[in-house]
């Protein structure tokens, strides 16, 4: 049972990364009843519960108006209002105070650009949350924590939204009715206008970018490889006469040469004269 609730989790997460454009670390954003929740059923700490539900790393946020809502209930939420203060604040710009529900609300916004998890045990914040595409919630179960499914209306944006990528736009339709024509572009449009128009209309207005240009090196010519060369010889200078010899052997060759040569000729044997 353990096993099959991590492979949904695993699979909500992988739609929201994959639509949404979620991006770990995730970001979860508590209200007080979840924080209170987390204590009373003892699933601390809340980082490690959080990640293992999402299976990532996670960053934990409230506001400042939860906070303020958790310190005006008195001393029955005062252990969760001193847990609640060592999470990280998301900025609301709220002067005055205002309700947990709206704050986060306004917080999330309509498009949830923030990328924000929302957790909560409040079943209508959750609710309406349902109607907002890209949200996902967790919510606490006993002494287990949930990942919700995405709703019908979320699934739905996404399909919409996928079809309206495939769809050609208004300067394609045009662009493609030209060729097919066989008729050459007017005067004042020229085709590097019209390649940049429509990939601005494809990135939302925003025009080319530095790293989307095409950027063209040119090529240089290239030497042979080294190790499949063979080492040069280097060549010596031709010797004009005969090696030459060290002085020390021809002085030696000298003094054998002069040397007197005796000879026996004229030398009698000694027993001749007796």
């Amino acid at each position: 049972m353990r096993f099959k609730k991590q492979k949904r989790h695993r699979k909500i997460v992988r739609f929201y990364k994959a639509c949404f454009g979620f991006r770990e670390p995730f970001k979860v954003l508590c209200d007080g009843t979840f924080v209170h929740h987390l204590l009373v059923n003892r699933i601390t700490p809340a980082c490690t519960a959080l990640s293992n539900v999402l299976g990532a790393n996670v960053k934990v946020f409230t506001t400042r108006c939860v906070l303020a809502e958790l310190k005006s209930l008195g001393e029955s939420y005062s252990e969760s209002f001193e847990v609640a203060r060592d999470l990280m604040i998301a900025r609301c710009d709220h002067e005055k105070r205002h309700s947990a529900v709206s704050c986060i609300m306004e917080v999330v916004g309509d498009k949830n650009s923030e990328h924000f998890f929302v957790a909560t045990q409040d079943a209508d914040l959750r609710k309406n949350f349902q109607q907002v595409p890209g949200v996902p919630v967790v919510f606490g179960l006993r002494n287990a924590l949930l990942l919700e499914t995405p709703s019908a209306s979320q699934r739905q944006f996404v399909k919409f939204t996928e079809e309206d990528r495939s769809h050609m736009s208004e300067l394609e339709f045009k662009m493609l009715k030209k060729i097919e024509k066989g008729s050459d572009l007017d005067e004042h449009e020229e085709p590097q206008n019209i390649e940049t128009e429509m990939l601005s209309n494809v990135k939302g207005g925003k025009g080319i970018e530095a790293k989307d240009k095409a950027q063209f090196k040119r090529k240089k010519p290239k030497g042979p490889n080294p190790l499949s060369c063979k080492k040069r010889k280097i060549n010596e200078a031709p010797q004009s006469g005969p090696p030459r010899v060290n002085d020390d052997n021809k002085n030696m060759a000298r003094s054998r040469s002069n040397k007197r040569k005796r000879s026996h000729k004229n030398k009698e044997p000694a027993n001749a004269n007796t």
